[in-house]
């Protein structure tokens, strides 16, 4: 993200495209545990930095500061422990900080948000798959999608991080 002026206010210039996004990401977390649901919103919005410290090479990431500042505050909220907030960026080399079912959603939240640079692998697929039943698989995905938006919004529109404006 830049260190540019806010642009346009997506949400004053086209409210029913934002309440309809707002309710897709409501129903992207309904039965869901919130605590995944931020690891996952997370894990999207930090896609930002080395590709060579991530292990991913990628000139498309979100890097979306506000998003990443914002759901780090709402797991903190919730309770979320600092220590596992610092894991998540390397989540693949603390994976006994995360449960399999978390190191899953990360996976496949990686290979979403990635997608312009690979299709999502089969195996990374096939282990969400093995670890969520189909709903919860099928929310999981929607929370990854409703992310990715947000982010885009919120980068495209120069956003600045600690400006959380649902309160």
């Amino acid at each position: 993200m830049t260190d540019t002026a806010p642009r346009l206010n997506f949400a004053a210039a086209a409210p029913k495209a934002f309440r309809s996004l707002i309710g897709f990401d409501a129903a992207a977390r309904d039965g869901l545990d919130p605590a995944l649901a931020e690891l996952i919103q997370i894990r999207s919005s930090q896609l930002n930095g080395c590709a060579y410290c991530l292990h991913i090479r990628s000139s498309q990431l979100n890097g979306c500061a506000y998003c990443l500042h914002m759901h780090v505050t709402d797991a903190r909220k919730a309770g979320e422990d600092d220590l596992r907030l610092h894991m998540i960026g390397v989540w693949r080399e603390a994976k006994h900080f995360f449960s399999s079912r978390e190191q899953a959603a990360l996976a496949l939240t990686e290979a979403v948000t990635l997608i312009a640079d690979a299709d999502v692998p089969d195996e990374v697929y096939a282990e969400a798959a093995a670890r969520f039943e189909e709903a919860e698989l099928a929310h999981v995905l929607a929370v990854i999608l409703t992310v990715n938006t947000w982010n885009r919004v919120a980068v495209t529109t120069a956003k600045i991080a600690g400006t959380d404006e649902r309160r």
